[in-house]
């Protein structure tokens, strides 16, 4: 095997300290999994700050950084991580360190993102025609970077197969998917065996896809400027199992389908099917959770009509099917549930 590939980690005053600990603990454990199979360990983990010494994280602790970033050789890096942080803020105005990461980013193979630490690298010019992702509260600042394309409803960008860049620079949404961005790169590196090995020393669901949606549809906030539309956005939860086309909905509201269609998008940024596919969605995941019903009543119930449609709609959200997932996430106590 080649020799150990340097997997770093920026720290800063004020960092969220799982940001950095959580995805090092992964390529740790990813290590102690090779040495039980008597292979070398494969990577080795740095931490890199303004100088060398104890920083202190939100948390009140302290992290040690080994290096300085700006005596570090990019070219030493196979990976570098920007974590975010309360502390971030004071980072996006660190011109020395936004000038070396402009100039790093070329040299490192992989350059990525855990939650706002995106804004750091939007501040660097890094992202500009990139799809992107953060921690969802953060979504606004990114966007009001220009050329950034935000997915809020993703858990990281990281594409092994390099589609569009995103297996070079890359991002991930707030803190534990910073795990899920570092199993998958764990994953690209030693195969996905190896990376289940870790997730289950870790006990960890391996792995949320990237794609994965960060948070239920229905918890979205509900739309201001729009009463019309707030008001159907209660209305839908409890008629899913009915028409919800866009005409249906459109006269709900009393709007034309134009109209209602621009009204979803500006509030909500997706458009009125795919929201009620999310909410559907959410609505199934309820029910499976809870043992309520069947797979095939559950996808009666909540609009999908036939088992396989609900089949679908789960694996373009979760990459899971029904089964599995009521299977981990349901109430083993009452039995495995059948179409």
């Amino acid at each position: 095997m080649d020799a150990a590939r340097t997997i770093a980690s920026l720290i800063y005053p004020d960092v969220m300290s799982l940001d950095v600990t959580g995805p090092l603990q992964v390529f740790a454990s990813a290590n102690v999994e090779c040495q039980r199979q008597g292979l070398p360990a494969v990577y080795r983990l740095r931490l890199l700050a303004d100088m060398p010494g104890p920083v202190a994280t939100s948390a009140g602790f302290q992290l040690v950084a080994e290096q300085a970033w700006s005596t570090t050789a990019p070219a030493s890096l196979d990976t570098l991580l920007i974590p975010g942080g309360i502390g971030e803020a004071a980072q996006c105005e660190n011109q020395p360190l936004l000038a070396w990461l402009r100039k790093a980013e070329p040299q490192i193979r992989r350059f990525g993102s855990v939650c706002s630490g995106a804004l750091i690298l939007a501040s660097a010019g890094l992202l500009a025609g990139r799809r992107v992702t953060t921690h969802w509260a953060d979504t606004d600042a990114l966007r009001s970077y220009a050329g950034v394309k935000v997915d809020a409803n993703c858990l990281h960008t990281y594409d092994p197969d390099d589609h569009d860049g995103d297996g070079h620079v890359f991002t991930s949404a707030g803190v534990t998917a910073g795990i899920d961005l570092a199993l998958a790169l764990v994953e690209a590196d030693l195969g996905r065996s190896m990376a289940l090995a870790v997730a289950r020393r870790l006990v960890l669901f391996l792995r949320r896809p990237g794609g994965q949606a960060q948070f239920s549809a229905l918890l979205a906030p509900e739309p201001s400027r729009t009463p019309k539309l707030a008001m159907l956005l209660d209305w839908i939860p409890a008629h899913l199992g009915e028409d919800l086309s866009l005409e249906v909905l459109a006269g709900k509201a009393g709007m034309s389908p134009r109209s209602l269609s621009r009204a979803f998008t500006h509030e909500l940024g997706v458009g009125p099917g795919r929201y009620v596919e999310r909410v559907r969605l959410e609505a199934a995941r309820a029910l499976l959770q809870d043992a309520q019903a069947s797979i095939s009543t559950v996808a009666r119930l909540t609009g999908f009509g036939h088992p396989e449609n609900l089949r679908r709609t789960f694996h373009k959200y979760l990459s899971i099917s029904p089964q599995e997932y009521a299977e981990r996430f349901g109430n083993a106590s009452q039995g495995k549930r059948h179409a």
